[in-house]
């Protein structure tokens, strides 16, 4: 008797070859996504770590909060004002004013104020200002001179707090005028905008930086 069953031939099994790698390719295309995903995560992670080291750097101090108020139609809407200064201790530093309905909205505001209003503080290699310079902003005026090391920051107020954000660290500073934190703060950074070093006031004159010592 014969067998219905028929056995196969080897010619008609494929090899390995022969057969394509369709199964194969979604394996691999998700192995590639998932190391760019990865990829992609690692540098954000680096990015917010950047981000965070750069946010550090600035050290924030509020100088005065204030309740305003503004008459409209309906009556008067209250608000909050705050002072802010905003440094780096590095030669940078800035003052900016916000106001919100709130506290910390008023903060925020004045904290990203003041970073648009940077000036940049020429230091010595005693942490202290090269020349004397003298700022006015409205009613109020600041004399900045500068002092021996160890001496500390001799200011009070607002001044106090501009030229520690600064990086000064020896430094005379007095107050002549009015009272108000606002004003005596840009004051001080017009004075503090206004200095020069001893190269860059040779270069301006046109003279050797001797000729300036002498």
């Amino acid at each position: 008797m014969t067998d219905s069953k028929k056995q196969p031939n080897k010619q008609d099994v494929p090899a390995a070859s022969d057969v394509p790698a369709a199964e194969n390719q979604p394996q691999e295309q998700q192995q590639q996504q998932r190391r760019g995903g990865g990829r992609g995560e690692r540098r954000g992670r680096r990015g917010d770590r950047r981000g965070q080291e750069r946010d550090s750097e600035w050290q924030e101090r509020v100088v005065q909060i204030r309740r305003v108020s503004k008459t409209v139609k309906g009556g008067k809407k209250m608000s909050f004002r705050a002072i802010v200064v905003v440094g780096n201790e590095k030669g940078q530093v800035g003052v900016g004013v916000g106001k919100a309905g709130d506290v910390i909205g008023a903060v925020r505001k004045g904290v990203a104020d003041g970073k648009k209003h940077l000036v940049r503080v020429p230091l010595t290699r005693h942490s202290s200002i090269p020349t004397l310079s003298n700022g006015r902003d409205g009613a109020a005026s600041v004399l900045i001179r500068p002092a021996a090391p160890g001496t500390g920051v001799i200011a009070g107020g607002s001044i106090r707090t501009v030229l520690e954000l600064a990086g000064i660290k020896n430094v005379l500073a007095k107050r002549l005028g009015s009272k108000t934190p606002l004003n005596n703060a840009r004051a001080a950074m017009v004075a503090l905008a206004g200095l020069r070093t001893h190269k860059q006031t040779a270069k301006e004159r046109g003279i050797s930086l001797e000729q300036i010592y002498s």
